[in-house]
């Protein structure tokens, strides 16, 4: 599966910002989905993750409250909310695509087989 992620930009201390990310190439549905991020010099990091059918989601203890994750399987699409947006928060952010026959959100890197190319997301203090 093809991800394209967009939506990233800069943006002051409290503002919003809603990434997007386009899968194409298989069955959408076949996938849990997942918003990673990376800053410079850290670990790639799981943010937010939704089931293949949208009922279950899983966050970070840093964004919980503040981002959401959700999906919408009619246009390929996987989106996420951030609010009160936190200089903490400047990343590189990545859609991840996960091939599962369960329910199961996955909160590490491992179980994603397919990776967009990522969004900068910069947040000025």
């Amino acid at each position: 599966v093809q991800l394209q992620a967009s939506g990233g930009g800069l943006v002051q201390a409290g503002g919003s910002l809603r990434l997007s990310c386009a899968a194409s190439g298989r069955t959408f549905t076949d996938y849990a989905m997942a918003w990673f991020r990376q800053a410079p010099g850290e670990e790639r990091e799981f943010v937010a993750g939704i089931s293949r059918g949208g009922s279950r989601k899983e966050y970070a203890t840093s964004v919980k409250g503040r981002f959401t994750i959700s999906r919408d399987n009619a246009k390929n699409m996987v989106y996420l909310q951030m609010n009160s947006l936190k200089p903490e928060d400047t990343a590189v952010y990545s859609c991840a695509a996960d091939f599962t026959v369960t329910g199961v959100v996955a909160t590490t890197n491992l179980p994603y087989d397919y990776w967009g190319q990522g969004t900068q997301v910069t947040v000025s203090s």
